[in-house]
């Protein structure tokens, strides 16, 4: 079987598991919803965008598909929306590759290692983290771990989501501190075999993201290095497939799609405890839980800039050097604005005033 044919059958298997369809222009709670009637800034000729369905690819429970419902974003979208579910990364990008989605969210490793095995995706947008300050993933270490430093980890066992945001942030950070992938035992697995993995102690740490590192943490787990620069990004990044990218019409739609999603973003980051619940209700944690990692939610949509680029290109290298990925990827032949020049999403109007 061919790896297009692979690919494919893996991204429709997540949907068909992951996901839900959410046609928000006809949701009966949207009419009250607060940016029922918003407006995006476009001037393209929406005349052809009837017959379209966007999926957006939900990667972990960001509350993305809850917020759509709460706000009624794209009740007034002369096109029809779904989300689907996705745990990591990588299947996500392979879903983008092959169509199945149109729209995603990943970490800053998938559409290294998606580009390296070919394929058919851009990255077409970022969110930067409101707080570049706060890590939204970490190594962790057990409680009462005699695991004091990151050099600490040679011959330890890792449990790492292969391909991911998580992966990058454990390569660089034991090639801060002069280790190799050889000099460790890495564990590739999912984030919930991991957390299992972890929590039995059949692994020495843990490299993962938000709320499972916070949610460890409250458990008694500890932070061994944090996800802040220089071993890891604070911005995270959109991608869409080329079939998509390449076709006026559905690329002028799908703009109009990234620009409502930012606002939804835009107005859950002024509404924290509607935000919490969104997430609390995706990510199936408690309202406490998903208010004590809501700052790592919180992005700004903005479109790709050099400092970004050159920020992949570095973990690129540094992926190919440690023999990660097989070819080296030229990230500035990836990337394909679809967010127009000075877009912030921090300055939209989410006052749903607009008719």
């Amino acid at each position: 079987m061919s790896r297009k044919i692979i690919v494919r059958l893996l991204g429709a298997a997540a949907l068909l598991v992951s996901s839900a369809g959410l046609a928000a222009c006809s949701d009966d709670k949207a009419a009250a919803a607060p940016l029922s009637k918003y407006k995006t800034a476009s001037t393209a000729d929406s005349s052809k965008w009837s017959g379209y369905t966007f999926t957006i690819g939900d990667n972990g429970g960001d509350g993305s598909r809850e917020l759509a419902r709460i706000t009624g974003v794209f009740k007034n979208a002369p096109y029809k929306v779904k989300f689907a579910r996705f745990t990591f990364g990588p299947p996500l990008v392979q879903a983008a590759a092959s169509g199945d989605i149109d729209l995603g969210l990943v970490g800053d490793v998938p559409p290294i290692t998606g580009a390296a095995k070919e394929y058919g995706f851009k990255i077409v947008g970022t969110a930067h983290y409101l707080d570049p300050k706060l890590a939204t993933e970490d190594i962790l270490v057990p409680k009462g771990s005699s695991i004091k430093t990151l050099k600490d980890l040679k011959g330890k066992k890792i449990a790492i989501p292969q391909g991911s945001s998580a992966h990058g942030l454990a390569l660089l950070a034991l090639k801060s501190v002069g280790l190799t992938p050889k000099d460790v035992q890495i564990s590739f697995l999912d984030p919930a075999a991991g957390a299992t993995a972890f929590a039995s102690g059949k692994v020495d740490a843990w490299s993962i993201w938000n709320p499972q590192a916070a949610l460890a943490v409250k458990a008694g787990a500890r932070v061994l290095a944090a996800g802040l620069p220089p071993i890891d990004q604070t911005s995270i990044y959109y991608v869409a497939p080329s079939k998509d990218l390449n076709d006026p019409d559905r690329k002028a739609a799908l703009t109009d799609v990234f620009e409502r999603l930012a606002a939804e973003f835009a107005w859950g980051n002024a509404h924290e405890s509607q935000f919490a619940g969104a997430i609390s209700k995706e990510e199936g944690i408690s309202v406490a839980d998903a208010k004590a990692v809501i700052h790592t939610n919180e992005f700004r949509f903005a479109p790709l800039t050099a400092d970004d680029i050159a920020l992949e290109q570095a973990l690129s290298e540094a992926f190919f050097d440690a023999g990660q990925i097989s070819k080296k990827v030229d990230v500035s032949q990836l990337t394909a604005n679809l967010l127009p020049p000075g877009f912030d999403s921090t300055k939209l109007d989410i006052s749903g005033s607009a008719a």
